[in-house]
């Protein structure tokens, strides 16, 4: 057993935060935490990695209880970047980390050529950007080649270069046997990270599969533009104008064959076809619309 959380209660005074959370993990997976500021994530996060204490339930992390210490020689966790020292470097965070692990210092350059802080492993943290300091939070929890991967808001502060290249980080630890645990606001990249989802409501979960709920989101590329909106309003098809040349649509709303067909009518020409999949955001809405409107 990967992750075996049991009736996870945890109140701060006379406020309850998490009511009986559970959540059985059996084999490889990439799960997304998704819920408002305040709904609990982090909380349950820090429980389960035994940061925090908790009044009721069972946490055991590959077969193990959450208070064994020996655990995190293969488990991590990324949390923000308070933890960093500000008048230490990138290299030092690495090598103290090696120190205790007991890892080769030799991983040092071969992670951070990974994430992409070779540049500036060497400067001091206080130095650092937003960008900077998530890549080498990066580099901290997967150096030691973890088994299970935790993650608290790992795509904060990252442009869209480096949100891309985590995405492809994590996605190749999965396909390596990391099991990963992220909590994001970031709804696209959920999409395009996993179909396994769980919504922190009201101090419990809701676990949904994307695949059940999702739909796909086309964006069109078109060698003149205005013709084609033209073509598309002609016949009331419904569109989004998502970039100087480039028109959108969900397939709810109309099929593939009968946009490409009523483009190619207007006299314009289809120069590239971008497919995305649409599903954590369309049951977002559904779940916190009170949140959305307030």
């Amino acid at each position: 057993m990967i992750v075996e959380v049991r009736n996870l209660k945890k109140r701060y005074k006379k406020q309850m935060v998490l009511k009986g959370i559970d959540i059985t993990v059996e084999t490889p997976q990439i799960i997304a935490l998704v819920g408002p500021n305040g709904s609990g994530k982090t909380t349950m996060l820090n429980c389960m990695t035994n940061l925090l204490s908790f009044q009721e339930g069972e946490v055991r992390l590959l077969g193990k209880k959450h208070t064994d210490a020996s655990l995190f020689h293969d488990v991590s966790y990324l949390q923000d970047n308070r933890i960093l020292y500000g008048n230490l470097t990138g290299y030092d965070h690495l090598k103290f980390i090696c120190s205790v692990q007991k890892i080769p210092y030799s991983k040092i350059k071969e992670v951070a050529e990974r994430v992409g802080m070779e540049k500036y492993m060497k400067q001091r943290v206080r130095n650092y950007s937003l960008g900077m300091k998530q890549h080498l939070l990066l580099a901290m929890v997967i150096i030691n080649e973890p088994k299970l991967l935790l993650m608290d808001e790992p795509l904060n502060g990252l442009d869209p270069t480096s949100a891309i290249n985590m995405r492809k980080i994590l996605l190749e630890l999965y396909k390596e046997g990391t099991t990963i645990i992220v909590s994001s606001h970031n709804l696209d990249e959920i999409d395009r990270l996993t179909n396994t989802i769980y919504f922190m409501k009201d101090g419990a979960l809701l676990k949904e599969s994307l695949t059940d709920i999702a739909s796909k989101k086309y964006f069109l590329t078109v060698s003149d533009v205005e013709k084609a909106k033209q073509g598309l309003t002609d016949k009331s098809i419904p569109f989004s104008e998502t970039g100087q040349y480039q028109l959108g649509f969900e397939e709810t709303d109309i099929d593939l064959q009968s946009f490409i067909d009523s483009i190619s009518a207007s006299g314009a020409t289809i120069l590239d076809i971008e497919v995305q999949k649409v599903g954590a955001e369309k049951r977002y809405r559904e779940l916190f619309e009170e949140e959305l409107s307030s």
